[in-house]
């Protein structure tokens, strides 16, 4: 118990290592790669707040104090935290239910699920999550990230649009005549520069030059031009010039509603975030580790991003997790440790200070092109064509969760997901699970398991009044049954011993001991004595442990089939002589 709640292993902050050998040079590469990331970022946060539901301003908040938390605290060298388009989905939902409030009360749900997480060591098993679940519901996020960006990229200005995605898509087209042109040219003008920027200079995000350009033309049409009809961001929020004050989420429970019956509410939304949060980052950890060669501590990591969404809604934050865009724009321009992006949360910090006038100068149309070009990337195109090419059942599974993150939501996507994963897991190893019965012979030649004395490679001759079953697989309660029904098929009233082979049984659940125990009493009442065969040590301890080996008999249990043979002549033998 003691090792298993080793503080020291569970939350080891790759910050603290980094440092025993930091350099002058290794402060200068962090510099330069925080301020480039802090670049990418900007536009980044204020998209995704906005979309989100909440502002621009909550966008930069999480940035920059999820960002500083998850590097100062993280088990990642140059994991990059903040607000990503994967929340974007959830966090509307919320919002549309439970108001901000609820949003924020969520949000510190999650933290300490994850902080819980990470305590538990659950981080190795996080990432066994199947790849077409993880595909799925990434690609359904990316769809309706894409639809929510409608409204601004023409320019509608539908208040209130409905948070589903199909009365959402009967909304727009209830209002096409009321498209803005110049807002569409603008979101479209924006979308192109992005695109091709990054095929002129690779180094600056085209996103960057997308805004500050726009933003620059939109500017010049409203002074020049008398142009006023492209929304900004200042013409719908209201940006400070600092860092708002922590504070208490404004709570208001409805008339006969109890904290706990919020808590209840909130928890299957709290529970998304928590496991969208660890998969995200923890699957940008694994990516950044492959390039720079290092190896992040998953618990580590989802300790941090708890205190991360722990502490951020008190400042009014949204969810936050790491970002694989931004942890690989960190890596690709000299990052190397978390210092790198606590400069990047420090550059944030001075644009929300510095620079916020000039954020709501921003058209809203340029972010929704801004937020075109993410969805696109987060399709994972390629991932899903790939996916179609692999077995039925694996697309099948894609397909049912991508569908379900669409038109419902990411909760619903991921337990149904999750669910369809472990049925076709169970489907294919019992499949793969063989039972072999043999009447007469058994061919050493084949068997591993068998005592070969010299060059005797002579087939080896079942007694009479015996069966033998080989079980190629687990046991478990996936074939327990199947193998119920074979031996009552095959097994005959004249039969004195029946022998089952386990040597290729790697492990018994509690289902497979009681089909065992049941085989055995059902042996006995027909009168036939089990032997058993080839069982390996783990296998063995589970069965002394279950009191089948008592129940069966030390002296039916054998390491390999010439013992379990032996040992059916002499039961044979012994009933022949009665």
């Amino acid at each position: 118990m003691k090792n298993f709640f080793s503080f020291k292993d569970v939350f080891s902050p790759k910050l603290f290592s980094s440092l025993r050998s930091y350099s002058k040079e290794r402060l200068v590469q962090d510099l330069v790669a925080g301020m480039i990331v802090a670049v990418v970022a900007i536009p980044l946060a204020i998209a995704f707040g906005i979309s989100s539901g909440v502002g621009p301003t909550e966008g930069l908040v999480t940035a920059i104090i999820a960002g500083f938390i998850i590097s100062a605290f993280g088990g990642s060298k140059v994991q990059i935290g903040g607000p990503t388009g994967a929340f974007i989905v959830i966090i509307y939902g919320i919002i549309q239910q439970h108001g901000l409030a609820g949003l924020l009360i969520a949000t510190i749900m999650a933290g300490i699920l994850l902080i819980l997480m990470g305590l538990f060591k659950l981080g190795n098993v996080i990432k066994f999550v199947p790849y077409p679940v993880i595909v799925g519901f990434t690609a359904g996020i990316a769809v309706t990230i894409f639809s929510t960006q409608m409204n601004d990229l023409f320019g509608m200005g539908i208040q209130d649009a409905p948070a589903d995605f199909i009365h959402k898509w009967i909304c727009y087209f209830e209002h096409w005549r009321d498209i803005n042109w110049w807002a569409f040219a603008v979101g479209i003008a924006s979308l192109l520069i992005i695109i091709f920027s990054t095929k002129i200079n690779k180094k600056i995000p085209g996103s960057l030059v997308a805004i500050v350009l726009m933003t620059l033309v939109v500017w010049l049409l409203r002074k020049f031009g008398g142009i006023t009809s492209i929304t900004t961001i200042g013409d719908l929020y209201t940006l400070p010039s600092g860092m708002p004050t922590p504070h208490l989420p404004a709570l208001n429970l409805e008339e006969g509603k109890t904290w706990i019956n919020l808590i209840q509410d909130l928890f299957p939304s709290a529970f998304t975030i928590a496991m969208l949060g660890a998969i995200e980052s923890l699957l940008s950890a694994m990516v950044a580790d492959g390039v720079i060669g290092d190896k992040h501590n998953s618990n580590t990591e989802l300790i941090a991003q708890g205190l991360a969404n722990v502490v951020t809604p008190f400042f009014g934050g949204i969810p936050a997790t790491g970002a694989i865009a931004r942890t690989m724009a960190n890596i690709n321009n000299g990052g190397r440790t978390p210092v790198a992006g606590i400069v990047h949360a420090a550059m944030l910090l001075l644009v929300l200070i510095c620079f916020g006038p000039l954020v709501g100068m921003i058209p809203m149309a340029c972010l929704a092109g801004v937020l075109l070009v993410v969805s696109y990337n987060m399709a994972g195109i390629r991932s899903v064509i790939g996916l179609s090419k692999a077995p039925k059942s694996d697309f099948i599974v894609m397909i049912v969760t991508f569908v379900l993150t669409v038109i419902f939501d990411l909760t619903i996507a991921i337990e149904v997901g999750l669910l369809l994963a472990v049925i076709l897991f169970l489907k294919r190893t019992n499949e793969a699970t063989v039972i072999r019965s043999f009447s007469d012979e058994i061919d050493p030649t084949q068997q591993t398991d068998i005592r070969l004395h010299g060059n005797d490679l002579e087939k080896l001759h079942i007694p009479p009044y015996t069966e033998v079953y080989e079980i190629d697989g687990p046991y478990f309660f996936g074939i327990a049954n199947k193998f119920d029904e074979l031996s009552q098929r095959i097994g005959s009233e004249d039969q004195k011993v029946r022998i089952l082979r386990m040597r290729k049984v790697s492990f018994m659940d509690s289902t497979g001991l009681h089909n065992l125990e049941e085989l055995y009493l059902r042996s006995k009442r027909c009168g036939m004595t089990l032997v058993l065969s080839g069982v390996n040590e783990q296998v063995y301890h589970t069965l002394e442990k279950a009191g089948l080996v008592a129940m069966i008999g030390k002296e039916n249990v054998r390491n390999h089939i010439n013992g379990a043979l032996a040992r059916a002549e002499e039961l044979v033998a012994s009933e022949s002589a009665k």
